[in-house]
């Protein structure tokens, strides 16, 4: 049995860069100079590199805790590109708007998942407990006493606003997000 495919694999490298270009410039290692401050949308390979290593994690595991969950159970699981909400992402931030909407993805699970009412909750939750893993984890690395260098101090900055907000969005219980998922069960 496979566990990942070589087009999940591509697809999942697609989001990553996706979401890497999005959250460029949210937080930067590296001081702003004034070109940067006069012009604040200007594409920067730094800070896409480094937003593309500390935000896609928070995006890949997500989506491949539901996916080898799933497949604990025995269930079929494979992820899938939703490319609606990637242009819609990358639509918001070339516009500037102060707020983000980003669906990169989904996991396809089986049929005979929706006769588990368990291991269908167990499989909605496992994305955003990676999510709260991350963000908790992060979150007690900053409070600890250690003396972090600013490219450090930005990456854990950003890994934890952003496995917040990736937590608290996909635990609302409404629609096709994870939270319905979590807290109503399998469709009847």
């Amino acid at each position: 049995m496979v566990l990942i495919t070589f087009m999940e694999i591509i697809k999942l490298a697609i989001i990553s860069l996706v979401i890497g270009f999005i959250f460029q410039g949210f937080y930067s290692p590296r001081i702003k100079t004034v070109f940067d401050r006069l012009h604040p949308k200007k594409f920067n390979l730094e800070d896409f590199k480094f937003s593309t290593l500390i935000v896609a994690p928070a995006i890949v595991l997500h989506e491949l805790a539901h996916k080898f969950v799933a497949m604990g159970y025995g269930f079929s699981a494979t992820f899938e590109l939703f490319p609606f909400g990637l242009i819609l992402g990358t639509f918001l931030k070339l516009i500037g708007s102060p707020f983000l909407i980003i669906a990169p993805g989904y996991v396809k699970i089986g049929e005979l998942a929706l006769a588990n009412p368990l291991a269908y909750r167990l499989i909605a939750f496992a994305g955003p407990a990676v999510n709260l893993i991350l963000w908790l984890g992060a979150l007690f690395l900053l409070k600890s006493n250690k003396k972090w260098t600013r490219t450090q101090f930005a990456a854990l900055k950003l890994t934890k606003t952003l496995n917040m907000w990736l937590f608290f969005f996909n635990m609302i219980p409404f629609g096709p997000l994870d939270g319905a998922k979590v807290f109503f069960g399998p469709p009847i």
